[in-house]
């Protein structure tokens, strides 16, 4: 039996299946996890870049970031995606729009059917790309993928065991995916460039940056050109200027992009703080029309406050004046009843209370402090309101009821 050591890696040939086999089980293990780590790094690298851009532009199909993005989310929804098997056994690729369309289905006002509707748009894929446009625009797509991700039933049935979905990064997936609905995107859903039977390939080039070891002697330039120039003529000491001049070019259009920066960035300063100061004059009046408002419903809480005391005290002399009457009017129906029972005899003594009687109602009729009351009412209403009160039934003179033909004496 021989082994074969490989940078710490031992295989051995011959008699060793069991290892072999545990050996390709943590390989693959590891390759999967090394996998899904990119994905969601690279994901969450693309969705920052895109928050970033949009401060400066709109984002749409145009825009290499969002065509980066989805490229990225694309190749995370389809990553060990099961296979359609076929009435014969077979196992035929599958888009990962067969797995929203189920997953998604609770999502309120969801736009699947929209999708599913859409004429210009006929394959999986590109239903699936449309898909994630609208998600986008209608700012749900975090909730579409926690929605999904919940269903773990369905999730299970359409992806095989290492699935990002399946892990613990789905619940990294859609905490990132949140943030992207502070960007209003624009698309146009016509169906060009989104039909397609190739697969989106992802660009790792812009979040790509290399780090100098500190252990390193030597700088990068100088190891750079070392290995572009080893064996060549080029490496002897007359030939080194040209990447020197090379590199102070580039250091002149690094400060040349940063002075752009620090531009635009001054004026957004500018700008900002004109907002500021319109905002704080908009602020100060909206504080003083709340105070000149408040004041005012201090001044009418006041009146309001006023008016009701003076219209129960009116109210409380109509109520003795109503009970004043009131026992006139049953005195003069004693009145009326003892002259006619006891007859013209004491015919003088009924005239002596009828006196009495009268002087008492003129004397009530003509009460100054009630007059004051009247007049010292603030609306027209009241005024109103008062003489109808003392013109009705209540308020009636009791001479009039004695002086009428069914109570004179007979």
């Amino acid at each position: 039996m021989a082994s074969l050591s490989l940078g710490g890696l031992s295989v051995n040939r011959g008699g060793g299946g069991g290892s072999s086999s545990s050996c390709k089980k943590s390989l693959n293990a590891r390759n999967a996890a090394v996998e899904r780590r990119n994905l969601i790094t690279v994901c969450r690298f693309s969705v920052k870049t895109l928050i970033d851009r949009s401060c400066f532009e709109t984002i749409d199909d145009s825009s290499p970031e969002f065509n980066n993005f989805a490229a990225i989310l694309e190749q995370i929804l389809s990553h060990r995606l099961k296979g359609q098997v076929t009435w014969f056994g077979y196992e035929s690729p599958r888009s990962f729009w067969d797995y929203i369309r189920v997953a998604c289905r609770k999502v309120s006002q969801n736009c699947i059917c929209s999708i599913e509707n859409m004429e210009n748009v006929s394959s999986s894929r590109a239903k699936g790309r449309a898909w994630i446009r609208v998600a986008l625009m209608e700012k749900h797509l975090s909730e579409y993928i926690s929605t999904a991700l919940r269903d773990f039933k369905t999730t299970r049935r359409f992806y095989e065991d290492g699935a990002i979905v399946l892990g613990e990064e789905a619940n990294m997936l859609a905490g990132m995916l949140l943030g992207l609905n502070a960007i209003d995107f624009s698309f146009c859903l016509k169906g060009e460039g989104l039909d397609g039977n190739f697969p989106a390939v992802i660009d790792y080039t812009p979040y790509l940056k290399f780090t100098q070891s500190s252990d390193s002697i030597s700088s990068d330039e100088e190891e750079l050109r070392t290995l572009g120039s080893s064996g060549s003529e080029s490496s002897t000491p007359e030939n080194i200027g040209p990447p020197f001049i090379m590199d102070e070019n580039s250091w002149y259009n690094k400060c040349k992009r940063v002075k752009q920066k620090y531009q635009l960035t001054l004026e957004q300063k500018g700008y900002l703080e004109e907002l500021l100061r319109l905002r704080e004059n908009q602020l100060a009046e909206s504080v003083s029309q709340n105070k000149l408002l408040l004041q005012r419903i201090e001044d009418s809480d006041l009146t309001h406050k006023l008016e009701k005391e003076q219209l129960e005290y009116i109210i409380v002399e109509l109520q003795d004046q109503l009970k004043s009457f009131q026992s006139l009017d049953q005195l003069s129906a004693e009145v009326s009843l003892s002259q006619t029972s006891l007859g013209p005899a004491h015919s003088q003594d009924g005239d002596g209370k009828q006196d009495m009687l009268n002087l008492l109602s003129e004397g009530k009729e003509d009460t100054p402090s009630l007059l004051g009351l009247c007049g010292s009412l603030t609306s027209v209403a009241s005024y109103k309101s008062l003489t109808s009160l003392k013109s009705s039934d209540y308020l009636a003179s009791p001479t009039t009821e004695m002086t009428s033909p069914g109570l004179t004496p007979s």
